[in-house]
């Protein structure tokens, strides 16, 4: 009979894979939002430097765009940076989910059978 408190299910609160986000909302997310992907998986610093990029390369290019320019490419060079940070995150995200160890396998939860 296994004793409950030695035994190894999953702590759904501390559990490394119920921390993960699911990949697919953090590319949900990285599209609304420049460097809001790298913020949910953990990564907030890079996710700060993709939109200070992003903002940074749209004002830019509104400075040195000519007048006669469309509304892409007024904003080409942040446009640009979003568009690379968003298979960034989705990647980084894919990344963590399958180095998480399965759900009950994580250390601290597994005892020796005496």
């Amino acid at each position: 009979m296994t004793n409950p408190m030695t035994s190894p299910v999953a702590n759904p609160v501390t559990s490394p894979r119920a921390r993960l986000p699911d990949p697919y909302a953090v590319l949900a997310a990285a599209i609304v939002l420049p460097g809001m992907g790298h913020v949910l998986i953990g990564r907030a610093g890079r996710g700060l430097g993709f939109a200070l990029f992003v903002l940074a390369g749209a004002w830019l290019t509104t400075k040195f765009a000519s007048p006669d320019a469309g509304a892409l490419g007024r904003h080409a060079a942040g446009l640009f940076v979003w568009a690379l940070s968003i298979p960034d995150a989705y990647r980084g995200a894919r990344l963590r989910a399958a180095s998480a160890p399965p759900a009950g396998l994580e250390s601290g939860l597994r005892t020796s059978a005496p």
